[in-house]
């Protein structure tokens, strides 16, 4: 394309490029549509790019004044290499949605329709998801994930020889969406009992059902707080285990990993938080587990968690020294263990925590046959 200038307000001040479809936002800035509805549901920011208000109200009115201009512009200077801008399709309403998802609760067939409409519609651009995100279609498919029945089989219809099941299209939609923050959040805190819906589906639900619920606890996980994340039921995890032994999908078992990884970390922070008092360091050694739980996640799982296990295992022998504590540490390999640690590379800090604890305890440690001959080499000499 031969060098030629653009008109300055012919260009999106978000992507810095021609605007498709210009609207403009109650500010009075115009923006090419999917640029700004990106913007607004990201959860970057409600203000307006430009003048930094808060838009408040969220209707961006077509320009459609200033699309006909470029256009008109496009087709002049199409021998300089510039495509044509189709005008673009309407985008769907609130109301369309609302009509839509009122019409579902009239018969099975009537919410397969719809379903298979509200994909169809969530396909077409990042607009519509947005507009079906604030017409209450997350609340409506979430409601069909609550009612899940795996023994329901009256009244499904088929595609060829294949039932079509509603929480599998549900799922696929909530999934697809790509749900703002606030959305999965919102999802989470309304619907108390979603995690446990898609531990059910999980349980007892189609491969393609199991895939989406798994991606779907993902993406509303990612933005949990700590408290969530630990107070997960144990059904949940054993059910994602089973999602990794039957390999499902490769998306799925990465997604799982990725959960698995991040819940890990969260409890080990919390659980360092944990053992800064007194009580919480008392728990922990009075659980039979505890202590060879932290120390087998040690070069793992991340950084993070080694960060975590280490930080405590250091609490543990500052506060909690008993010939009982150090023995049970030398028998279940942890001094090995903080040994591997300072030949690896696993983040300065961390070592810097592990040589330390080595050398709290050197006196007891350092000549113990507990500890294999290539590592004793590391340990560090006591000051």
């Amino acid at each position: 394309m031969e060098e030629i200038d653009i008109p300055p307000f012919f260009i999106c001040p978000i992507s810095l490029e021609i605007m498709k479809d210009p609207v403009t936002v109650p500010t009075g800035i115009t923006y090419d549509r999917e640029s700004i509805v990106n913007w607004l549901f990201s959860g970057n920011s409600t203000a307006c790019p430009v003048t930094k208000h808060v838009i408040t109200d969220c209707e961006l009115t077509p320009n459609h004044t200033l699309r006909r201009l470029i256009q008109s512009w496009c087709m002049l200077n199409a021998c300089h290499g510039i495509e044509r801008i189709p005008t673009p399709k309407p985008p769907i309403s609130k109301a369309q949605i609302t009509e839509l998802l009122n019409g579902a609760a009239k018969s099975h067939l009537h919410q397969i329709k719809c379903l298979r409409r509200l994909q169809s519609i969530a396909s077409e651009n990042a607009t519509n998801k947005r507009c079906m995100e604030s017409s209450g279609a997350v609340e409506f498919l979430a409601s069909i994930v609550r009612n899940y029945d795996p023994t329901a089989v009256d009244g499904l219809l088929y595609n060829e020889f294949e039932p079509i099941r509603p929480t599998d299209e549900a799922l696929n939609i909530l999934y697809n969406l790509q749900l703002s923050e606030a959305a999965l959040k919102n999802l989470m805190s309304k619907n108390g009992d979603i995690v446990v819906s898609l531990t059910r589906v999980m349980q007892r639900g189609t491969c393609k059902s199991r895939a989406y619920a798994v991606l779907l606890l993902k993406s509303m996980l990612e933005i949990a707080d700590p408290m969530q994340l630990i107070s997960l039921r144990h059904e949940l995890f054993v059910e994602l285990v089973r999602v990794l032994h039957d390999r499902i999908s490769q998306q799925a078992s990465k997604a799982t990993l990725q959960f698995l990884k991040r819940a890990c970390e969260t409890i080990l922070t919390v659980l360092e938080e944990v053992c800064r008092c007194a009580e919480g360091r008392s728990e922990l050694l009075n659980h039979g587990a505890g202590l060879a739980v932290v120390s087998k996640k040690i070069l793992r799982v991340s950084h993070v968690v080694n960060q975590s296990a280490v930080r405590i295992l250091l609490s543990i022998s500052k506060f909690c020294v008993t010939s009982n504590v150090l023995q049970e540490m030398l028998q279940l390999g942890i001094v090995a263990k903080l040994c591997l640690v300072l030949q690896v590379e696993c983040g300065h800090k961390t070592k810097g925590k592990a040589k330390e604890v080595l050398k709290l305890h050197a006196r007891v440690w350092m000549d113990s046959p507990c500890i294999p001959s290539n590592l004793r080499s590391s340990y560090p000499a006591s000051s």
